[in-house]
């Protein structure tokens, strides 16, 4: 079993900057990559960065650029710092992984951009 806890979500004027975090627990030595999602309302849930144990990162067009994902092997955590953060950024952002093909999500954590 694997827990994922996010935090550092947020109200944010669209500009602004935003970091979440995710902290693993549990069985993580059978973790490798771990991932972002997002889902607004209304929407289907979408990928929006990985980053693998070696460190190797891939992100949704809609937010190169402006994200960056990273992880703490150390600290078994994973973050998202957020960029110029836009309107259309609003959305829950969920933290997920796999182990042993068992797909694990957090618990999500809102972000919301407005003026």
């Amino acid at each position: 079993q694997v827990q994922l806890v996010e935090s550092g979500g947020g109200l944010v004027q669209p500009g602004g900057s935003l970091r979440l975090s995710c902290a693993a627990s549990g069985n993580i030595f059978s973790i490798d990559a771990m991932a972002w999602y997002r889902q607004a309302p209304g929407k289907q849930r979408e990928l929006v960065a990985v980053i693998t144990s070696g460190g190797n990162t891939n992100y949704a067009d809609s937010v190169k650029g402006r994200f960056t994902i990273s992880r703490d092997n150390a600290k078994n955590t994973v973050y998202l710092q957020m960029n110029s953060l836009k309107p259309e950024d609003t959305a829950v952002y969920y933290c997920n992984t796999e182990a042993k093909e068992i797909i694990y999500w957090g618990q999500g954590t809102q972000v919301t951009v407005s003026s």
